[in-house]
């Protein structure tokens, strides 16, 4: 459910990839040798392109020595992690899988394989030119930013979006939650005391860039004002 306008209402897989690659801050890397889990120990290019600088006494220092040729396979995995406390923080994964080439003292990432799993879409091949040619999210700097300062500060604003929200969907829920926002609208996490869902609420055009983003998001509380629906109040399990 949600707002919906004409035209496209979610990030392709390909964007979403780019995104997560643009400002996840860790990676885990295995190889034949074994699983590292890299902090700090990655950069991407504007083109995306994954450059590796692991420790000298890591798992893949170790397999780019004992490669025959010097490029063992490798899966590189991304966590897309929600800022906002929920339940089930991974918001989505990323798998590349390739090989790696040795430049200086990092080594390049060479994909030949690029899946994304989420939990709309499921699991999605994503073709490797349409990665490389696909963009950053224009709020991916931003998102952790927005989305904590909107549960953080403006709790009563996410109240009154759930009146777009049909009733069906609200039922038992007990917290919602910001989740997820890009520039085609923003995810909250309704929760109940098993079980939760996501739904989105689609902005009516495209955000260009951060400075769009108040607008939008007055479009979208205006509508939810209008709606002549009770006012969603969750009540904690505990209270």
């Amino acid at each position: 459910m949600g707002v919906r306008h004409a035209g496209t209402t979610v990030p392709t897989a390909a964007a979403h990839a780019r995104s997560m690659l643009a400002t996840a801050w860790s990676c885990a890397v295995t190889t034949e040798i074994g699983r590292d889990e890299l902090v700090g120990a990655h950069s991407v290019t504007p083109e995306g392109i994954v450059l590796l600088s692991p420790p000298p006494d890591s798992a893949l220092a170790t397999a780019m020595i004992c490669a025959p040729r010097g490029e063992p396979s490798t899966l590189v995995e991304f966590a897309d992690v929600a800022p906002v406390p929920v339940r089930d923080r991974i918001r989505a994964r990323l798998w590349l899988s390739g090989s790696l080439v040795p430049d200086g003292e990092q080594f390049i990432f060479a994909p030949t394989c690029a899946v994304l799993h989420d939990s709309t879409g499921g699991r999605i091949g994503i073709e490797l030119d349409e990665l490389a040619h696909a963009v950053p999210d224009p709020l991916a700097d931003a998102e952790a930013r927005l989305l904590t300062h909107l549960a953080d500060a403006h709790e009563d604003a996410v109240e009154q979006l759930t009146r777009l929200v049909g009733a069906d969907s609200l039922h038992g829920v007990v917290r919602v939650k910001p989740l997820a926002i890009d520039r085609y609208g923003l995810t909250l996490r309704l929760e109940r005391a098993r079980s939760q869902a996501d739904v989105r609420l689609t902005f009516d055009e495209p955000v260009e860039n951060l400075s769009q983003v108040t607008e939008r998001m007055h479009i979208l509380l205006t509508k939810a004002r209008q709606l002549r629906r009770p006012l969603l109040r969750p009540t904690p399990p505990d209270a």
